[in-house]
């Protein structure tokens, strides 16, 4: 019940709705209770089964009370007025009763209906927050389609099968103890004759219940696959119909939907025996209820009027019961999805949790092993002071993407001294985006430490560590909206003209003017109505917009034409004057007048140094310079 708990903590951002709503609740049962009594006289006046009484009690301490109140008033009605008169001011009372429950009933709902949504919102934005403070290395074991599934099935799960029956669940045993304890006052012995078969109701009811719980959470792990496959079908339609794979595909999605099909048809069925069951089990319990009350009348231990009385307010506690039954259902239901949005937002984020505590692993103390083959590669100091005083500085990094997995990179030096451009070079999976991942803190290093102006990157807290860097990568990644915003993008206080600027400095501006709209041309789906220079060139306008101390550039050129790459390089050029720049690049046309060249392979520095110092040492660099025909 954790996930419930959790749930209806939700609650607190509400209390003044809630409390109205409750309220309501109380009174909606009050209104409901009450009318059960009014049916006594009402049979009493039709069938003249009316006794006289004589006087009113000083003070209502027990039912026996209430009986002569109410037939001291009705024997004065049937006197001054005659029994048709006083058969419609009892009507009258029911009717009252029946529309104050009503009332109070709409009241409840009404005032829950932005309670119910509002508890939604909170839940998708505390779980989409959390997915965006999350490190990429989460997102590497779990599918998106999955994660997508639970932010929107998921989340729309709990609000129809829990927060939908929230009414029910405050109202009904409300209702259900208010006419027990009616019917208690009546006749003991009948709540006790019909008390057991209600106990034995609930545990066949709880016993359902844990299995479509059960079940719910495996339908929706199935809706989760059919969206995941969905959105990467989606994303890779290129390849599918490239490969004449559109039968395949659909061959498995269909698949796929058949055994959801299965899982959703069992899990209809469990929910559907609720209501039948229930009613089947209240219409014996009246059946035996009528043949053992009647015998009481019979025997003349209980009047004719109070019986049927007790009839209608043990059908008030059944009524409730279903429903009561058919939300405890919901509610089961609806846990197995909260539980799977639970499993994200109980996701703790390492980040967060992180404190440099000086090197770690290998980088403690011991200077790092050489690379295997060759002498290690010592990093310069950077100018004006003693190493790792500013700048950037790697010490004896290494990094693993899970604990048990492979060395990625292994005693990693590096200096990176203000204004100066370092390239990392080499072949695919030697490890160059790692080290660019690595400074905005995307992952941590598990062994060594990183340090910029001579702090560890996990003593600064993540915004403000972030600020200091900006990322142009080889994918363009823009957002379905105005060229303008895409710029901007989350940055507070920006005027126009800085965009404009930004953009003139990006050669964007240009192609952004002969735009439909300018600068507020939407650019589509990741900027598909964009060719890729242009894409390229509104992340770099981006980038000057938020004007970073320290620059990564990783293979921003590499998927363009020659035209767009002259464009994107002079843009880039202008970006990184007087900036730190740590450049990743295949064309090694583009980094010849980089401070310095640092060659990897397979995670480790092999070569460094400058272009002109690599190409007289004719290794590595040499060969792929060689290679390329640079």
């Amino acid at each position: 019940m954790s996930s419930f708990r959790r749930l209806i903590g939700y609650l607190g951002n509400y209390r003044g709705l809630v409390t109205l709503a409750i309220v309501s609740n109380v009174l909606t049962a009050l209104f409901t209770v009450v009318s059960i009594p009014l049916f006594a006289p009402f049979l009493e006046i039709l069938f003249d089964q009316t006794k006289a009484v004589a006087s009113a009690p000083e003070q209502l301490k027990s039912f026996a009370d209430f009986q002569q109140f109410a037939g001291f008033h009705i024997t004065n009605w049937i006197s001054d007025y005659g029994r048709e008169t006083a058969l419609a001011y009892v009507c009258g009372l029911i009717l009252l009763s029946f529309l104050l429950k009503n009332l109070f009933r709409y009241l409840a709902l009404f005032f829950m209906a932005p309670v119910r949504s509002g508890i939604i919102r909170d839940l998708r934005n505390a779980l989409y927050g959390h997915l965006l403070s999350l490190p990429l290395a989460y997102f590497t074991e779990e599918r998106k389609g999955n994660l997508l599934s639970r932010i929107t099935s998921d989340v729309q799960e709990v609000e129809s099968s829990i927060l939908n029956v929230l009414e029910a669940i405050f109202r009904e045993p409300l209702i259900i103890v208010g006419s027990l304890a009616f019917m208690i006052l009546v006749s003991p012995q009948l709540t006790l004759f019909v008390f057991g078969l209600m106990i034995f109701t609930g545990v066949v009811i709880g016993g359902i219940g844990k299995r479509l719980k059960r079940s719910s959470g495996e339908v929706q792990e199935k809706l989760g696959e059919i969206v995941s496959r969905t959105e990467e079908s989606l994303g890779g339609l290129r390849i599918i119909k490239s490969f004449r794979a559109e039968a395949f595909q659909a061959g498995q999605f269909a698949q796929l939907n058949n055994d959801y099909r299965r899982k959703l048809v069992r899990l209809l069925w469990r929910r559907d025996l609720s209501s039948p069951l229930t009613e089947f089990l209240g219409i014996a319990t009246v059946a035996l209820l009528l043949w053992y009350g009647s015998r009481q009348v019979f025997s003349g231990a209980l009047e004719a009027g109070t019986f049927m009385s007790f009839i209608f307010a043990f059908y008030m506690v059944i009524d409730p019961a279903k429903k009561f039954s058919k939300a405890w259902y919901d509610v089961q239901k609806g846990m197995g999805a909260m539980q799977r949005v639970e499993s994200v937002l109980d996701t703790p984020n390492p980040m967060l949790a992180a404190v440099a505590a000086g090197p770690v692993g290998a980088a403690a103390g011991a200077p790092p092993r050489p690379p295997e083959g060759g002498r290690r590669v010592a990093p310069p100091t950077p100018e004006g002071g003693e190493q790792g005083k500013s700048g950037i500085v790697f010490r004896g990094v290494g990094f693993r993407y899970t604990e048990n997995g492979p060395l990625v990179l292994e005693d990693i030096d590096l200096a990176l001294p203000p204004g100066k451009v370092l390239a990392l070079v080499g072949a695919s999976g030697g490890g160059k985006s790692t080290i660019a991942d690595l400074l905005p803190r995307f992952y941590d290093p598990t062994a060594g430490q990183i340090l910029l102006h001579g702090r560890d990157l996990r003593d600064y807290d993540l915004p403000t560590l972030r600020s200091h860097f900006g990322i142009v990568s080889q994918e363009a990644i823009l957002f379905n909206d105005s060229i303008y915003n895409n710029i901007v993008f989350g940055l507070p206080g920006i005027t126009a003209a800085r965009v404009e600027a930004a953009a003139r400095i990006a050669n964007a501006h240009d192609f952004i003017a002969a735009s439909p709209q300018g600068y507020h041309t939407n650019i589509g789906d990741r900027g598909a109505k964009l060719s890729g220079g242009q894409r390229q060139r509104l992340t770099i306008a981006r980038a000057i917009l938020r004007d970073p101390e320290v620059l990564i550039l990783d293979e921003a050129t590499s998927a363009l034409d020659s035209e767009s790459e002259r464009l994107v390089q002079d843009a880039l050029q202008k970006l990184m004057a007087g900036r730190t720049a740590l450049v990743i690049a295949h064309r090694l046309s583009t980094i010849q007048a980089a401070d310095e060249i640092v060659v990897l392979e397979q995670g480790r520095i092999v070569e460094r140094g400058t272009h002109a110092e690599l190409l007289h040492r004719g290794g590595v660099y040499g060969k792929l310079v060689e290679l390329q025909g640079v």
